[in-house]
């Protein structure tokens, strides 16, 4: 799986998880699955236009990675630059918080994890 770190200004773009899905109503990274034989980077750039409606300009190399709690997956964690203004088109909400607001919301698991090394290390 791939979560893009987007940041702006020291804040970070988060998406909340629709209710009917895993994790439902935490928030979260945007991102998703891999597709068979796609590239973390390509899957950034599919995922967010899918569901955010903006385009990726640029995706780095994994800043971290996690087994994802109670899944078969491994979350990797890529800072990403994108061109336009986001939209929930999947999510029910977005927001661009700051690490200690990121801190107080409640995040699923491994993004949880994230924002720990984020307030940490910092990028």
């Amino acid at each position: 799986m791939v979560a893009a770190v987007a940041e702006r200004d020291g804040r970070f773009l988060l998406c909340r998880r629709p209710a009917h899905k895993r994790h439902g109503g935490l928030w979260e990274f945007p991102g998703g699955k891999l597709e068979p034989g796609e590239s973390p980077q390509d899957a950034a750039r599919r995922e967010l236009a899918e569901e955010l409606g903006v385009e990726v300009l640029a995706c780095g190399e994994a800043l971290y990675a996690i087994e994802d709690p109670g899944s078969p997956f491994v979350i990797e964690f890529h800072r990403v630059a994108f061109a336009g203004e986001p939209v929930c088109l999947e999510h029910a909400a977005l927001a661009w918080v700051d690490v200690l607001e990121m801190l107080r919301l409640e995040l699923a698991p491994g993004d949880r994890r994230f924002a720990e090394v984020l307030r940490g290390e910092g990028l």
